[in-house]
């Protein structure tokens, strides 16, 4: 008998939007966008992750998310300049997990979208018409169009990664 997929949260949600999408199953081991990036043949600056970002001080109460391609890095400056905000912090695993009900690995915009948080998105995802983003749960990654995920989520868009530091 095969394998029933899992439906996420973030699956629902794009289905009663009529949003299409491609589900991408994975082993829930691999926590990395360049892991699942390897593992499905894919190319790394397509699979994009989602990071919990802390505001510190200023106006907003609550974490951001910015979601940054597997290739690069968040650039908090960048992020602290497109948010308004005079300095941002990276969460920890424990802040972020907690924060959000999600596992490190698998948090996703799409599935939090109940939270109002502010949801920023690297620019380089315009360099192609889909990308790759977590459904929610390890092991689960949802193909899309850039424009239906901007669409879903109010992502702002900005220049918020730069390449990985090497080594």
């Amino acid at each position: 008998m095969p394998r029933k997929t899992p439906i996420t949260n973030a699956m629902r949600l794009l289905d009663s939007r009529g949003i299409t999408y491609e589900t991408l199953l994975f082993s829930a081991e691999i926590h990395s966008a360049q892991g699942v990036a390897e593992t499905l043949g894919l190319p790394v600056e397509r699979v994009f992750k989602t990071l919990v970002v802390m505001p510190m001080g200023g106006n907003r109460p609550r974490p951001l998310l910015a979601i940054v391609p597997g290739d690069g890095e968040l650039d908090l400056k960048a992020l602290a300049e497109a948010a308004g905000e005079k300095k941002l912090r990276m969460a920890t695993q424990r802040e972020a997990e907690a924060a959000t009900g999600l596992l490190v690995g698998g948090i996703s915009a799409l599935a939090l979208l109940q939270k109002h948080w502010a949801v920023y998105l690297d620019a380089s995802a315009h360099d192609a018409d889909w990308l790759v983003v977590s459904a929610g749960q390890r092991g689960i990654n949802l193909r899309l169009s850039v424009e239906d995920l901007v669409a879903v989520t109010g992502a702002t868009i900005a220049a918020i990664a730069r390449p990985a530091a090497e080594g």
